[in-house]
């Protein structure tokens, strides 16, 4: 009579939420069906199927029949679904086969996951930190470095955690947009969205500056290497290791307004000049190679070099290493005064470092799809942790050791370009290879980038990732078209890096987190005035940022 009893409950238990009742999912009100082990059949051994095995089928085929009524309460509840990993083919003969494989995705260990975040975070950012660095002051940098780090590793904790906060509802395939949409309404979401496009468009336009660096140095050198040119009239040090000053400051004692183009680098010869210029020709070149990839319909083939990101930032570090090495290490302290040769070590130009760090630890925007395929959930927290430590400590090794080997005399600290690899000439192999590298890894990259703009604007847009080639196309002109005046007008790479860091860590990084804390502790009663100040102090450290690019 129990048993029976029991089967006439209802399988999901209305609860009472203000004058209405609704279908509860609180684990407590459900009834799960539980089918034991020795009830299912194995790949080898080929045994009857127990009746509760049976009744399971049964009830699930039952369920099945009742789908086709338009009321959504006879849909299948979740609990009477297996899960995936316990889905068993029932066959006529009362026999059950576990399938094996199915939709789940494999999962990585700990020390994958921890490479795959510190592989995606680390980009182009890795090229400004010794100029981030110059610009807030060698010991000031060194101090931001390591606070930025903790305060977006926060933030980031913050994104990974939101979608366990909401109550009552499957997050399971959530990312930070939904969890956006479900506190702010369509504003977060397109919130959200615009501010991620900001980044990526912002990644997209740098790359598209440094493609064009690159490939102008690259020609440079092989038309050097062909014609026996010798570039050793430029403004800087002798020896093998040479290093250049660009744009040296031929008036220490005045403005610094008084910066002259100072680069017989460039004077190769009057018609090579004219068509193998860094801002006039080469960024129109890039449109030929570059335009005709953004157009495919899927990017799966650049996907497969992604690797190359991380060789990469490998050969950076070795070619930082053997310079260090080679050039020694030129230091002075100067705690707040300048002078002829050094930066003082705490700078008011210390937002510009802040800004470029927003856009160097950003990884906010997809870190809930990377960390979903960790294989042991639990230790999320303690990985993020260490792939952000391993970046700080990247971002500190190249930063300080350029910085420090930067010699000085004769050459000014100032010398320090937001591109480091501009600092040596054209004709260091060294550099050559790293410059060759990095343009081809660019080249993969970029096409992955337009990719992703394209899904998330065609996407929440239209509907459909690839509408018409025409909508693609318009798209990718527009796209195209930012990096090619940005490449011919303003190539300085530092400031774009820090100016989109800022504008979209505004949003991704300390606002949204921030706010969407607040408002879940709030709901729950939970929220103390020390979590509120904090948080509050986020937001207005969010806002300073931004407004630090413009007035510094």
């Amino acid at each position: 009579t129990s048993i029976m009893d029991e089967d006439s409950k209802p399988l999901l238990g209305s609860v009472r939420a203000g004058e209405y009742y609704t279908d509860s999912l609180d684990p407590k009100q459900r009834r799960p069906f539980h089918v034991e082990p020795r009830n299912i059949v194995g790949d080898e051994v080929q045994e009857r199927v127990s009746a509760e095995a049976a009744a399971l089928s049964s009830r699930v085929h039952y369920y099945g029949r009742l789908t086709a009524s338009s009321d959504r309460l006879l849909v299948p509840p979740d609990h009477v679904i297996p899960s995936p990993e316990d889905i068993y083919i029932y066959s006529p003969l009362g026999t059950a086969f576990k399938v094996h494989g199915g939709d789940s995705t494999p999962k990585n260990p700990s020390i994958v996951t921890i490479f795959a975040i510190w592989n995606t975070m680390m980009g182009t950012s890795i090229l400004s930190m010794p100029w981030g660095i110059k610009q807030a002051g060698f010991t000031l940098g060194i101090i931001i470095i390591v606070l930025m780090g903790l305060l977006t590793l926060y933030c980031c904790y913050r994104v990974l955690k939101s979608t366990k906060s909401i109550p009552y509802v499957d997050t399971s395939d959530w990312e930070f947009p939904d969890v956006c949409k479900y506190y702010f309404g369509g504003f977060g979401k397109w919130s959200s969205l615009v501010f991620s496009l900001v980044s990526l468009i912002g990644a997209m336009v740098v790359y598209w500056v440094l493609m064009s660096n690159f490939l102008f140095n690259t020609g440079k050198f092989i038309y050097n290497y062909v014609h026996n040119v010798n570039t050793s009239d430029t403004f800087g040090t002798n020896g093998t290791d040479r290093v250049i000053c660009p744009y040296p400051n031929l008036d220490p004692d005045g403005d610094s307004s008084t910066l002259q183009y100072y680069v017989s680098d460039n004077s190769t010869g009057p018609v090579f000049d004219r068509w193998w210029s860094k801002t006039n020709t080469i960024p129109f070149y890039l449109i030929i190679l570059l335009l005709p990839l953004l157009n495919f319909r899927s990017a799966s083939f650049f996907a497969r070099f992604t690797f190359l990101g991380t060789l990469s930032v490998v050969y950076l570090i070795f070619l930082v290493t053997y310079k260090a090495i080679r050039l020694g290490f030129h230091l002075d302290f100067h705690w707040f005064d300048s002078s002829v040769f050094f930066v003082p070590e705490f700078r008011s130009l210390f937002p510009q470092l802040t800004g470029v760090l927003t856009l160097a630890f950003f990884i906010h925007n997809c870190i809930i799809t990377l960390m979903k395929n960790n294989r042991h959930q639990e230790n999320n927290v303690r990985d993020l942790s260490l792939a952000y430590l391993l970046v700080g400590l990247t971002y500190l090794y190249v930063g300080v050791l350029i910085f420090a080997a930067f010699p000085s005399p004769p050459l000014s600290k100032e010398c320090i370009e937001p591109n480091f690899l501009d600092n040596f000439p054209s004709s260091d192999i060294l550099v050559f290879f790293a410059r060759t590298c990095l343009l081809f890894q660019m080249t993969t990259v970029y096409p992955l980038l337009g990719y992703l703009v394209r899904v998330q604007l065609m996407g929440q847009l239209f509907g459909d990732h690839y509408p018409s080639f025409l909508h693609v196309f318009i798209l990718n002109i527009f796209v195209v078209g930012a990096g090619v005046l940005m490449a011919r007008f303003y190539p300085n790479i530092g400031s774009i890096i820090r100016y989109s860091g800022a504008i979209c860590g505004l949003a991704l990084v300390f606002v949204l987190p921030s706010l969407i804390h607040m408002i879940s502790l709030q709901r729950r009663g939970e929220l103390r005035w020390p979590s509120a100040v904090f948080h509050g102090f986020l937001v207005v450290l969010g806002v300073a940022n931004l407004f630090g690019q413009f007035f510094m």
